[in-house]
């Protein structure tokens, strides 16, 4: 069973919750969390209440101006604790408080006491949604996951429109200071008032050039917290996802979330600013309007212009957006499987294939890009000529009034500086099509993986098991994975004890592993039920579940880091004698007496500087330093030296006692001696269950011998 710390701000959460009638455990609320030293910090809690339903904000407050009306609240304390809050009682001058350190007990204490401890921060919580029945109803939501965080920002985003009108406002000063320095100061040689308009001007451009580097700076730090939200989101979604739902391989789902990236650069700083600039064209319409009306007719065709043109090719855009998404995940997914197999492709020579692969992947690629930025590039192009043709008709038009006497040359020179700023922003998200349909084909990806059934149901009510002694019982399971039409379990029942030792037995594919995936709740059953405990494994929450079973599975991965951070990978607060346990038996302290670095080894990513014995050596380890009582061994020595094999299976013997419950999966017969009870599957099937010596008679005479000479 994982180690569990104390956590007194987790422990707080769980406690109300519980009070909302909502029940998790410590690995539950916390599984997945990148917490520093496996413990909840402020600055997580809110990710953590949400996983129970509860909003949270934490505020800066005295004890005296808490509000009395939304407690529960949890109260921050020195020495890296905290408690529950549940009342004040002013006429005592007492606290109701829970503290973890005392288990499930609310008491009583001075309020001069816990002003001692209290360091001002106090976390006040609610509900989102309501408990009936014992079961806890989810409020229907149409947030979108990505638009929801958007709109959390509104309140900068406001500070941004704010600042945008002033820009805006302050953009119409430069025409109107041309035209007054045409029409009034050159006529009549004022050049006293030049200097006061030309101060004047100087505090707007200044003042302008201020606020569009605060306007910059809020636009980057909104999208900086959103990005930060949403890429964190995205991340413990795909981590949270079930196994059937990885129906694409892994270089085609890196694609899908690399793909986020053009999401993040479409909501960029030009793109927000163009978006908030572009009502503003009626603003400069109505100001030119009021200098001459006619030049209003030419800017507002050549917006129509521009718009109907954006239009006629956005399906176009579409199209070849939607396509070189899926090219670039093809190329991204070749990319990752030519590097996880570099010594397969150069073992048998396949670098010739995979490079034509990879050629004809870029030129699929290249010309979808090609074609895209083509067109993308055109409506751009296109603006910039209509606006500037725009531009030559008012200048066309306005010599003609000068000529008629309806219009000064200071006026004609603003108009032209307005048109040009008026249809900027036009043109400017004109130009932005292409990447707006290369986001919206990453944001519909991104929909598929973030709308992907999730293992851990929030608010599901989860029954809490925080020692289970490994009572085992499939009834009436099948399995067929996603995509295929073969059974991979077909209706088996079987059932054992606690404490029981099982070997698995079968020929490849008769669904031994399927067995552990099930057990492991990787896995749903397609039907029937899985009782650990006589409780539904559907009812138990997968975090607290793995964290009490010991597995080594039959495919050995290990993570890019140090040996002793693959030993403590699922138990990271193992104890000493845990960990020294687990070298033991696995043969690891003999291994690293060879090395200088220990257990500070690099084993590489996947443990390729690890040979295939040493990577096995590691997985045992891991599956001992999880100090569980459910045992879940995939051919944990097949590819150990016959020595290394022997001290394993020895120390086992030793380490394994009445309270652990083992299933096995092997081929070899010497393994059998850490069993006492065999199930044989055929395809799919239990064709012989019972004790291993009349099994092994049955089924296997001549191996009978061989794990009878053994033991």
């Amino acid at each position: 069973m994982t180690t569990q710390i104390f956590d007194p701000l987790a422990l707080c959460l769980i406690r109300v919750a519980k009070d909302y009638e909502i029940s998790i455990t410590q690995e539950g609320l916390l599984s997945g969390l990148p917490l520093p030293n496996g413990k909840l910090i402020p600055q997580f809690f809110s990710r953590a209440a949400d996983r129970v339903s509860l909003t949270s904000n934490m505020v800066q407050q005295n004890l005296d101006q808490l509000n009395h009306f939304v407690f529960p609240a949890i109260l921050i304390l020195n020495n890296n604790t905290a408690c529950v809050l549940y009342r004040f009682d002013t006429e005592r001058q007492t606290a109701t408080v829970y503290f973890p350190e005392m288990s499930d007990t609310v008491t009583e204490v001075p309020i001069a006491q816990l002003q001692e401890k209290y360091l001002g921060s106090v976390i006040y919580l609610q509900q989102r949604q309501f408990v009936a029945d014992n079961k806890v109803k989810l409020e229907k939501t149409n947030q979108h996951w990505f638009w929801s965080v958007i709109r959390q920002h509104r309140s900068m985003y406001k500070d941004i429109l704010l600042a945008a009108l002033f820009v805006n406002i302050f953009a119409l000063c430069a025409p109107f200071f041309v035209m007054n320095v045409y029409d009034r100061v050159v006529p009549n040689h004022a050049t006293d008032t030049l200097w006061v308009l030309a101060f004047g001007i100087m505090i707007i451009i200044t003042a302008d050039f201020i606020l569009k580097l605060v306007r910059s700076y809020f636009v980057d730090l909104a999208a900086t917290r959103a990005d930060n939200k949403l890429s964190a989101y995205i991340m413990e979604k795909v981590l949270g996802r079930r196994m059937e739902q990885n129906n694409m391989s892994v270089g085609m789902m890196a694609s899908n979330i690399q793909s986020y990236e053009a999401i993040r650069s479409f909501t960029s700083s030009m793109t927000v600013v163009s978006l908030i600039d572009l009502p503003f064209f009626v603003l400069f319409l109505a100001v030119i309007c009021i200098i001459s009306w006619v030049f209003v007719i030419p800017l507002v065709i050549a917006a129509i212009i521009i718009l109907l043109y954006a239009l006629s090719v956005h399906i176009s855009l579409k199209k070849l957006s939607d396509a070189m998404s899926e090219a670039s995940q093809q190329r991204q997914g070749l990319l990752i499987e030519t590097l996880n197999n570099q010594e397969t492709i150069k073992s048998f020579n396949a670098a010739g294939r995979m490079q034509t692969l990879w050629e004809k992947a870029t030129r699929f690629t290249v010309q979808y890009s090609s074609k895209l930025r083509f067109i993308g590039g055109t409506v751009g192009n296109f603006a910039g000529w209509v606006q500037q043709t725009a531009g030559v008709v008012i200048i066309l038009v306005g010599v003609y009034l000068i000529v008629d006497g309806k219009l000064t040359q200071g006026a004609l020179i603003a108009c032209y500086l307005l048109s040009t700023r008026a249809l900027a922003p036009i043109a400017q998200i004109a130009g932005l099509l292409t990447q707006y349909y290369q986001a919206s084909s990453a944001l519909n990806m991104l929909n598929q993986t973030v709308d992907a059934e999730q293992e851990r149901e929030n608010l599901k009510g989860w029954v809490s098991h925080p020692h289970l002694i490994g009572h085992i019982e499939f009834k009436n399971v099948s399995l067929c994975y996603p995509n295929e039409s073969h059974s991979a379990l077909n209706n088996i029942s079987f059932s054992i004890r606690a404490g029981e030792k099982v070997a698995i037995l079968g020929k490849v594919g008769s669904g031994k592993s399927s067995i552990e995936k099930i057990l492991l709740s990787l896995y749903k059953p397609t039907e029937g039920s899985v009782f650990i405990d006589q409780t539904n494994i559907s009812q138990i929450d997968p975090a607290e579940l793995r964290s009490q079973i010991g597995y080594i599975p039959q495919d050995i991965q290990l993570l890019n880091g140090t040996v002793l951070s693959n030993i403590v990978l699922g138990n990271p607060h193992a104890s000493r004698v845990a960990l020294e346990q687990s070298l033991v038996v696995s043969g690891l302290s003999q291994i690293l007496k060879a090395h200088e670095d220990g257990l500070s080894l690099q084993v590489g990513e996947g443990g390729h500087k690890l040979s295939g014995g040493q990577r096995q050596a590691v997985a045992v380890a891991r599956a001992i330093a999880q100090n569980a009582k459910i045992l879940v061994f995939d051919e944990p020595t097949s590819a150990m030296d016959t020595p290394l094999e022997n001290h394993v299976i020895h120390h086992l013997k030793h380490y394994m006692t009445a309270q652990h419950t083992l299933i096995l999966v092997t081929h070899k017969p010497t393994l059998l001696t850490l069993v006492d009870r065999i199930i044989i599957l055929e395809d799919g099937k239990i064709i012989a269950d019972g004790d291993k010596e009349s099994v092994m008679k049955a089924m296997f005479p001549q191996q009978a011998k061989v794990a009878g000479a053994v033991s």
